[in-house]
């Protein structure tokens, strides 16, 4: 049988760092490794290079009834930077320490791909057709990744009706009112949308000395002003909804939806899985004016980072339009649409029923992811996606900190959990 453990460690010993813009080479080494494995496991695997070393690998493997639509398993190779100087194991080691698993990518996301790839090497035999997508440049834009296969190589997804990939399946363990300790696993049925954009303020320029009432940097404070003081109103989406009263009920605390609010306080820890997703966000986070202290430039510009929950969008826009004013107009430099899938679906059902095979004590929820994945990419094709890379975690593990954090790393007891969840899942759904 095939060792989850080494095989994760080998893949994080390939630097794949992704450092934005094109920036990025490693993927080519992993892709190569990856492939390899699935043409072991008898697999036909197709290497596909969207620039020279952006590489992605797609593979079929058949289902035991052809007659039911597909699942796409997918996962991102690229990592984000990591600064040896601050961890405390070189992040490229792939070294087994106290129990864990060190590396960049260890839960981000090399241990689901670790987990997918020891599974099929294993024999696994689904009762579907997967479609297994390994790619490049998630944690940019994935343009040369998802994106650039959804565009350029649709076929090779056709009858997919569902995907898993990151983010979800993951222990998290919380105190309920009677005193217990309830293990959550939140499974990703939604995130919000993406639309970044470049604000730019225009006015008259002059002499810094001499009054002027039209200057671009007042105009565009004053609007950023608005915006950093906006409060969005709260919206329920069908998944925030469903994670509210369900976890409501399994922690014993009081759940009412007309106040949204006061019901997410009431959540302890748990809290802090739905904080960002009860509603839209703006945030300012970028400024470039002026040229010259004595100048009063004639344009002056800033982003902000906007996310928006499933059908909220048109809503923001128009709002965010009164907010800026008549001076300061706006452009996207980064727009994909918030992704939502079914919470009460067959697919939603198995899940649980596997995180229930290895903890029968699981209680599964729905939540919506507050950042974004590569389901963006697949969401477009009529592919409901979930975040279920499933994950045991002991109490006190901070994994939402692992995540481009400093000393990355995944329990090795949490490896094999997750693989035998995944092949209860692929080959029951």
């Amino acid at each position: 049988m095939a060792n989850v453990e080494s095989l994760c460690a080998q893949l994080l010993r390939f630097d794949t760092t992704n450092r934005g813009h094109g920036d990025a080479e490693g993927e080519r080494d992993a892709a190569e490794f990856v492939a390899g494995v699935l043409a072991g496991a008898g697999l036909e695997p197709v290497v596909l290079e969207s620039a020279p070393r952006r590489t992605n690998v797609v593979a079929r493997l058949p289902g035991g009834d052809p007659t039911l639509p597909a699942l796409l398993v997918q996962g991102h190779l690229d990592v984000v930077p990591a600064d040896a100087a601050d961890w405390t194991v070189p992040p490229f080691a792939g070294e087994v320490r106290d129990g864990y698993l060190w590396g960049r990518g260890a839960v981000d996301m090399k241990d689901f791909i670790a987990m997918v790839l020891t599974a099929v090497a294993d024999g696994l035999r689904p009762r579907r057709d997967l479609v297994l997508a390994f790619v490049a440049d998630e944690e940019d834009r994935g343009e040369y990744g998802a994106h650039w296969l959804a565009d350029e190589h649709r076929e090779l997804f056709d009858g997919c009706v569902a995907a898993i990939s990151e983010s979800g399946g993951y222990t998290y363990h919380v105190p309920a009112a009677d005193g217990s300790v309830k293990r959550l696993y939140p499974v990703g049925t939604a995130e919000r949308g993406t639309a970044h954009m470049r604000l730019t303020a225009r006015g008259r320029a002059g002499h810094a000395s001499r009054p002027n009432h039209e200057n671009a940097v007042v105009r565009l404070i004053e609007a950023l002003n608005r915006i950093a003081a906006h409060e969005w109103p709260v919206t329920l989406t069908p998944t925030v909804e469903a994670f509210l009263v369900r976890t409501g009920a399994a922690l014993g605390v009081e759940v009412d939806l007309s106040d949204v609010e006061g019901t997410v306080a009431r959540l302890g820890p748990a809290a802090k899985l739905v904080e960002p997703t009860i509603r839209n966000s703006t945030t300012p986070t970028m400024l470039d004016a002026g040229y010259k202290v004595n100048v009063i430039p004639s344009l002056a510009q800033a982003q902000i980072d906007t996310r928006t929950l499933p059908g909220t969008e048109k809503q923001l826009l128009d709002e965010l339009d009164e907010l800026l004013g008549p001076d300061v107009t706006r452009e996207f430099v980064a727009h994909q649409p918030a992704v939502q899938a079914p919470v009460d679906s067959p697919w939603f059902a198995a899940m649980t029923d596997a995180l229930r095979s290895q903890d029968p004590e699981a209680v599964v929820v729905p939540y919506c992811m507050g950042g974004g994945t590569d389901a963006k990419a697949f969401s477009p094709l009529g592919i409901a996606c979930y975040g279920f890379a499933p994950l045991w975690l002991p109490e006190g593990f901070e994994y939402r900190a692992m995540a481009h954090g400093v000393d990355e790393r995944v329990p090795l007891e949490g490896l094999h959990f997750g693989k035998r969840v995944l092949e209860h899942f692929l080959t029951h759904c």
